[in-house]
């Protein structure tokens, strides 16, 4: 990850509704969730979801799998742990990584 790529996620990550959508997914697991049931959870408008999974897709925060009729939405972990681990790289010169390991 470098700081273009963080940008964007932090920029994906600038409206309320987009952290929620996140933050439901990753409490969702591995299998997501469908477009259903975010938008009755969070009470926002169809269109108005899409465009929030669209630009949290685009950045690679969510991806999004056709299942039958249902477009499941999932949480990218691996995005998440590395926009984490790009934040604390350089936490308080190396200690938090030395403390971590030990």
């Amino acid at each position: 990850m470098n700081d273009l790529m963080a940008a964007k996620a932090f920029d994906a990550l600038g409206h309320a509704s987009r952290v929620a959508v996140l933050r439901m997914l990753v409490q969702a697991g591995c299998n997501g969730l469908n477009v259903s049931q975010l938008r009755e959870a969070l009470d926002i408008p169809a269109s108005t979801l899409a465009h929030h999974l669209k630009t949290l897709t685009d950045t690679g925060l969510v991806v999004q799998e056709k299942d039958g009729r249902e477009i499941m939405s999932c949480a990218c972990y691996e995005k998440i742990r590395q926009l984490n681990a790009f934040l604390m790289e350089d936490c308080c010169r190396g200690a938090f990584k030395e403390s971590e390991e030990a």
